[in-house]
């Protein structure tokens, strides 16, 4: 070990959380190659045992191999998303073909593989605990889609298609952040900002004075985009945004992505092929609740069947109250969000804008961690102590009353120029159980798991910074966010499992959406809303007769939603579905993917593909269907909390025990039955979407 190296030495951090004043990015590389030679030994102690292979000293073993690796990995990736620079985005580079070596190593190594296969084989004589069948399950399908089946030309084929595709996953997103980055909006001009809110202005005027310039500088960064295309009067100026934001990767200089999403596609057909399905979604499916592509492509079809109507609806009355202010022609792109928000004020009174001054986001803050305290009974402690890895992040010590401290809650809220573009749920150290000394934990003796291991989650946003009049203030949407990714949070927070590969958000793709979309629903409860949102200025709480309106307005221009997130799971799967190297144009093929659900002309000179990070960096390859998926569980879920009563702690604690706790220990569907008491239902979401109503 090198002790001038802060990754590798002993941290004496609070709660051994790294030290990240002491690490720079050339750090990075040479911990990880020091990290896999420890990993690459404590591999070759468990082929080379002589005793014969059974769960602990085989499965359990390599669970907790490469310990060291797993404590830097999470480090990189998470800076590289939250707080990059140039030269971490290097050493990501340098870093991601040696992690997929390694584990490339590792599922084909023949030795180890006829370990693995020996104890399945066998797993109805050996394991009888559950959550050791669902990792010995696990791993072993892990080995077969990890090809230890290939022949030998193959698996090193196979391994130069997995170390370009890691390469290439993270070229897509820097190419998203470097074009996201590259362009701003500059006005001067009254008329140019005619329509814009008093906040958004002052966001953009202190963002054109800290750049030396008059004005209100505007970029594609959601809170300057979304207000923008809501607000702006001049239309000319929303499409210039607009097609900017469509056109980001997409632009013919050196971060265009057109090659690197023909690439990308190509690469995961061949490597399907190559592990004998006929295309990546067959293969990517195999370990989703939604199994094969005809029951995703069938999921959507239903769902898109259910909201056509109440989608073109939506168009229709988008269209004649448009025609009613004047607009000629047809409704493009730009004019959605502004005709919308319009007719939002204008049929329920409610204004996003106008909601913000009852959303500063430390009341936002203290009522979602507070709702945690209701429902679970956890309490937050601010420690300024615990290192951070930017200075606008927070970190809570997270208690659970007998139990005592159960994580480290980071929040990181406001967008820089490092970050990446949405919000996340992330960790730092996910929750395990510490492994037993060899002599307690054999095949005969297996005894009893050891202490928790606290996990480190962390929360990365890009909400409305302050302003020096005013605080940061949230939009309606931007607290649905926060709800969302503080599922995820729960999620990571609560798991009490033994094994880190099944804690937490480990679980299977469609169904790790559920805790983070159940969370959703109190963002439109007056019970909870009624509790804090309070003026920053008055302390006046939103009147009872706007909540009444805000609970109304839930169904507005859901069928245009529901359709915008359906094409996107269309072209998720279009990609995913080729059965042969695509070869022709990217937005021919999108566009025809998304046609049935697109209600709206699509804005020429722009292109989804390169810049759907989820898709083509973000992990969700063939999965993005599982939002739409989760949605019909978690609808279903919070019915029960609706008939029970919406903080009732006797349905929190059944939520958290059978769900929250279990993290991927045992299979979805018996955890959902665990829960709900029966299969799911998709009449709930069919009701709560408004799609009933004719």
């Amino acid at each position: 070990m090198n002790p001038d190296n802060p990754l590798l030495t002993d941290w004496t951090t609070p709660f051994k959380i790294a030290p990240f004043d002491l690490i720079r990015p050339e750090h990075f590389k040479p911990a990880v190659e020091e990290a896999i030679t420890v990993a690459k030994n404590e591999i070759e102690q468990i082929v080379a045992n002589p005793g014969e292979p059974d769960f602990i000293n085989t499965l359990e073993a390599l669970e907790w191999a490469g310990m060291l690796l797993s404590r830097i990995t999470p480090i990189l990736y998470n800076l590289n998303s939250s707080d990059t620079s140039p030269e971490l985005q290097e050493a990501a580079r340098e870093v991601s073909p040696l992690l997929t070596n390694f584990a490339n190593d590792i599922t084909l190594n023949p030795e180890l593989f006829r370990r693995v296969k020996s104890v399945y084989d066998r797993k109805e004589e050996l394991v009888t605990d559950k959550e050791q069948m669902i990792l010995l399950d696990r791993r072993y399908r892990g080995f077969i889609r990890g090809g230890a089946g290939l022949s030998e030309k193959e698996k090193e084929r196979f391994r130069e298609i997995t170390v370009e595709l890691s390469t290439l996953a993270l070229k897509f997103e820097e190419n998203v952040l470097a074009e996201t980055n590259d362009f701003t909006l500059h006005l001067t001009t009254e008329d140019e900002i005619a329509g814009l809110p008093e906040g958004i202005l002052e966001s953009a005027a202190a963002l054109a004075g800290e750049k030396g310039m008059d004005g209100w500088l505007f970029t594609l960064h959601a809170p300057s985009y979304v207000p923008f295309m809501q607000y702006a009067e001049r239309r000319d100026l929303r499409e210039t945004m607009l097609r900017a934001y469509g056109r980001r990767a997409f632009r013919n200089n050196e971060y265009d992505n057109r090659g690197l999403v023909i690439r990308i596609a190509n690469l995961r057909l061949e490597m399907a092929k190559l592990l004998g399905y006929r295309n990546y979604a067959a293969y990517a499916l195999e370990e989703r609740m939604a199994s094969t592509p005809g029951e995703v492509n069938g999921f959507l079809e239903t769902l898109l069947e259910a909201s056509a109507p109440a989608g073109r609806r939506d168009l229709k009355d988008i269209e004649e109250y448009a025609r009613s202010l004047g607009h000629e022609g047809h409704v493009e792109r730009w004019d959605w969000a502004y005709y919308s928000e319009k007719l939002r004020l204008e049929r329920f009174s409610i204004d996003d804008e106008a909601l913000r001054p009852y959303m500063p986001l430390d009341k936002v803050r203290e009522a979602v961690l507070g709702l945690a305290t209701r429902l679970y009974g956890l309490t937050f402690t601010e420690n300024k102590g615990i290192p951070v890895y930017n200075e606008e992040v927070t970190a809570f010590e997270v208690h659970d009353g007998e139990h005592g401290l159960i994580a480290i809650l980071m929040l990181d809220f406001h967008p820089r120029k490092g970050k990446s573009g949405g919000a996340w749920m992330t960790g730092f150290r996910e929750q395990s159980r510490e492994p037993l000394p060899e002599e307690a934990g054999t095949s005969t003796h297996p005894g009893k798991p050891g202490n928790r291991i606290i996990p480190v989650v962390s929360l990365v946003m890009n909400f409305t910074r302050p302003t020096p009049s005013r605080p940061s203030l949230l939009s309606h949407s931007e607290m649905n966010t926060f709800l969302h990714e503080f599922g995820h949070a729960l999620h990571g927070m609560l798991s009490d499992c033994t094994y880190e590969s099944l804690s937490g958000t480990n679980v299977r793709r469609d169904f790790v959406e559920l805790p983070s979309q159940i969370m959703e629903n109190w963002a439109w409860e007056k019970e909870w809303l009624d509790t804090w949102a309070a003026h920053y200025q008055t302390g006046e709480k939103i009147p009872g007769e706007v909540l009444h309106r805000l609970r109304e307005s839930l169904t507005y221009n859901e069928g245009y939603a529901c359709m915008r997130q359906l094409s996107f799971g269309l072209v998720d799967m279009a990609w995913h579905t080729i059965e042969e190297p695509f070869s022709g144009d990217i937005v021919e093929f999108e566009r025809a993917a998304m046609a049935k659900a697109e209600l709206l002309p699509p804005a020429d000179g722009s292109c989804m593909s390169v810049s759907f990070a989820h898709l083509f960096s973000g992990g969700y390859a063939a999965g993005y269907y599982g939002y739409k998926w989760a949605e019909v569980l978690d609808a279903d879920a919070y019915s029960l909390f609706r008939e029970k009563g919406i903080f009732d702690r006797e349905t929190a604690e059944s939520f958290r025990r059978n769900i929250l706790e279990k993290g991927g220990s045992r299979e979805p569907d018996e955890l959902f039955r665990a829960f709900r008491g029966r299969e799911p239902s998709p009449d709930a979401l069919i009701e709560r979407s408004g799609f009933r109503k004719t």
